[in-house]
């Protein structure tokens, strides 16, 4: 079996035929001009992350005061850049062009290691569809309700719906995906900064002054310290977009080369991550500072993202439904980016098991199989409706940390073409902030012996 295995790691690491396209050889004029699908590249990146990680970020750092605040403008930028750059580098190490993560992973890692990564670059990826899933009936039933006055149709019915229209879209391919979010983007960013600005006349000191509190009143360190650490996690989710990652590097190296696909990606994110990160920090400190404890708390208990929420009690009901409105898209957009990410994962699953056994599954109906399994797992999700808040700390925001954060810091230090990277100062704190992170998950298991 181990001999198959490699076998099979060596065809698709040496095939430069059909389904392994041949790299364009471009000039270093037409490679670092600006195009329009660098564009949509980085529209469809910043898409991706503005999600449920900017949409209850504000919630979570609302249980920790002033010092969640400046944990997350601290660590933000330098977290958002240096990781994805890590990574994308890391896709780029691929011996082919076309070759995703997995692929990769597999390549210098072996079979048995790229199975159990391509399981958890899966997993961190369905947990945030999952998410997603849940986030966009519960802002489409909120918006019924409490904008239309209406009466909320059966839920089971309203996921069916949305979620046949987000597959319906992902199956158009990926360019159809990015063209749609690219458009959705735009709108999204101006409206996420005008209403940051449309709050500032509501801050108040409130959240400022506020901090976790014991059975008698006093500052509670453990609670805190706690409080402090399932941010961490929430964090990296919020300025992540590693789904999109793999789509992105694999991308530029087809159009650009291997010689100028990694200063084309950083390029694009010296331009990208700045921008997301301000946006997403002037929205999250103007919606903390415009409401108060009690009422971020509230927001948690309803399960709704903070849009969601300020629309729901703001007294202009046209600004209520620019935010219901615009809540909507922000999930359908992330939906989006993520689901390339959990269609390269399931797909890379379903072929390696394949490949254990002799046989080779094309494309198309590896498509098909993908599109069916996740569109029923998205609508009994969407229809069970779990807590958001804790599926984001304990689950997804570890998992991506894993991926986004400390392979790619192994691999710096393993793979023969990325030991040029070694020795970086950003290396040590990408593995330190993705450490703290991932220990997150342990938060379940030790809630259990308690």
């Amino acid at each position: 079996m181990a001999e198959q295995q490699q076998q099979s790691v060596k065809r698709r690491t040496t095939d430069t035929g059909q389904g392994n396209p041949s790299e364009k050889q471009v000039s270093k004029e037409y490679a670092l001009k600006w195009h329009g699908q660098d564009v949509r590249w980085m529209l469809s990146l910043f898409g991706t992350a503005i999600g449920a990680g900017v949409l209850f970020l504000p919630i979570d750092v609302g249980g920790v005061g002033t010092l969640g605040l400046i944990l997350t403008i601290v660590i933000a930028l330098p977290l958002a850049y240096f990781a994805h750059q890590a990574m994308c580098r890391f896709v780029l190490s691929a011996k082919n062009p076309g070759d995703d993560i997995t692929d990769v992973v597999e390549q210098e890692f072996g079979f048995g290691f790229g199975m159990v990564f391509t399981l958890i670059y899966f997993a961190q990826i369905f947990v945030l569809l999952m998410v997603y899933s849940i986030s966009i009936t519960n802002t489409a039933e909120s918006f019924i309700v409490n904008q239309l006055h209406m009466a909320a149709p059966p839920r089971g019915v309203l996921s069916l719906i949305l979620i046949v229209i987000l597959i319906v879209i992902v199956t158009c391919g990926t360019t159809v995906v990015t063209r749609v979010m690219s458009w959705m983007t735009w709108p999204v960013i101006a409206v996420l900064v005008l209403f940051s600005l449309y709050l500032i006349p509501r801050w108040n000191p409130s959240m400022l002054t506020s901090y976790p509190q014991g059975a008698n009143g006093g500052l509670d360190l453990g609670k805190l310290a706690l409080n402090l650490w399932l941010l961490i996690p929430v964090i990296v989710l919020t300025f992540d977009h590693s789904a999109i990652v793999s789509s992105f590097s694999v991308n530029a190296r087809l159009e650009y080369g291997s010689k100028y696909a990694e200063p084309k990606i950083v390029k694009i994110l010296k331009v990208g991550e700045p921008m997301m990160v301000v946006v997403v920090l002037f929205f999250v400190i103007s919606s903390d500072l415009a409401l108060n404890p009690s009422s971020l708390a509230t927001a948690k208990a309803q399960n709704v993202s903070i849009l969601s929420y300020l629309a729901n009690i703001l007294n202009s009901p046209v600004i209520s439904w620019v935010a219901a409105i615009t809540s909507f898209f922000c999930i359908f957009k992330a939906f989006l980016g993520h689901y390339l990410g959990v269609e390269e994962g399931l797909g890379g699953i379903i072929r390696k098991v394949a490949e254990t056994r002799h046989r080779v599954i094309q494309k198309g109906p590896l498509r098909v199989v993908v599109n069916v399994i996740m569109f029923f797992a998205c609508w009994f999700i969407a229809w069970a409706n779990p807590s958001v808040i804790g599926m984001l700390e304990t689950m997804a925001g570890p998992l991506i940390a894993f991926v986004l954060m400390l392979l790619p810091m192994y691999a710096i230090h393993k793979v023969p073409a990325l030991q040029k990277y070694k020795g970086k100062a950003s290396n040590v704190f990408i593995f330190v902030v993705g450490l703290i992170a991932v220990s997150a998950i342990f938060y379940n298991i030790i809630a259990l012996f308690r």
